[in-house]
């Protein structure tokens, strides 16, 4: 089995990943700077798998912490989470961004070059395609310019690393592009638990249903949907982290740079999924509709034929599931790890 570096593996779709990785055998070290985590997280993937990983608090910009991860570890292969995710944030704060995402993956790959390890999983983002493509979404349409700075920031490494990949045989690169990651473990131990307001759907729908918000907005309620709200494909985590898994044995066997949607390949409306939540769980979800989100597209879901063909990856999971699972977490932490 491979020795595994994994950036922001404290995260949410990172600590997910660890407990597939150290299910497979594989051994672990973390690499976080816990900016928008909790190393309680790792604690109970530990728990989770009854194994052991390595964690090292450290900063992917720090050209001499990661040295020494390199030199203290006989990496095999790197899986890359690191970054800030929050799309209005980066917009009000777009230098940071460019640092952290853009300026951190490239110390990434110079530090992995140094220690000749060339194998390397990206977290990436669906958030790449142009926004004229028709779902469902395919690799081979063209990417554009998103209209927030963290969708450009994923754009941006994408390119970086296609082109590092063309400038050397050597590199073996996955570009993983997510669709709508919700869920958490079904033990209910790990999960999302985003600092301050929630960005994405699911943590806010679990966070009015446990009572730490007043109600659920939903921007836009006059799209061209089955119900006039945004259609998105969400996928459960742990297919997703399983999805880094089949990546991962992918990249070590073959060299090059390829991009797999990570999706159901299915839409479900905003309405849809707050109306099937209150429905598997017993629990009242209260909401109102609000004006459009600049930049939000009315329909976007994956077309995952390419990863479901040469990844060997299924996902398993349906939206009941995903739904279902995220209330456990929610539940059972009504505020996070910070029990």
């Amino acid at each position: 089995m491979a020795k595994i570096l994994v950036t922001g593996g404290a995260g949410y779709i990172g600590s997910h990943t660890c407990v597939e990785l150290l299910n497979a055998g594989h051994e672990v070290i973390v690499f976080d700077n816990l900016s928008n985590s909790s190393e309680e997280s790792l604690t109970r993937v530990q728990d989770i798998t009854q194994k052991s990983l390595a964690f090292v608090k450290g900063d992917i910009r720090n050209v001499n912490e990661l040295d020494r991860v390199f030199q203290d570890h006989s990496i095999d292969a790197v899986i890359h989470f690191a970054g800030l995710k929050a799309v209005g944030e980066s917009q009000e704060k777009p230098l940071i961004y460019f640092d952290n995402n853009i300026a951190g993956s490239i110390q990434l790959v110079k530090s992995m070059e140094k220690a000749g390890v060339y194998t390397l999983v990206f977290s990436s983002s669906a958030t790449v395609y142009d926004e004229a493509n028709i779902s469902p979404l395919n690799e081979d349409m063209p990417t554009g310019m998103p209209s927030n700075n963290y969708g450009y920031t994923k754009l941006i490494v994408e390119q970086l690393l296609q082109k590092l990949s063309n400038s050397d045989s050597k590199w073996s690169i996955a570009l993983l592009r997510y669709f709508n990651p919700v869920g958490a473990h079904k033990s209910g131990r790990i999960g999302e638990d985003p600092q301050g307001i929630p960005n994405n759907l699911m943590p806010y729908v679990t966070q009015v249903a446990v009572g730490r918000r007043e109600k659920l907005s939903i921007y836009g309620n006059d799209y061209n949907t089955v119900d006039g709200t945004g259609v998105r494909d969400y996928i459960h985590v742990v297919d997703l982290a399983n999805a880094h898994l089949c990546a991962l044995n992918n990249r070590l066997e073959v060299t090059g740079c390829r991009a797999w949607n990570i999706g159901t390949g299915n839409g479900s409306s905003v309405l849809q999924v707050k109306n099937t939540f209150e429905q598997v769980n017993g629990v009242p979800v209260a909401f109102e509709f609000a004006p459009r989100r600049a930049g939000d597209v009315a329909t976007s879901f994956a077309d995952n034929a390419r990863a479901v063909a040469e990844l060997g990856w299924q996902p398993q999971y349906g939206l009941e599931d995903m739904l279902k699972d995220s209330w456990n977490w929610q539940k059972q932490n009504p505020t996070g790890y910070k029990n």
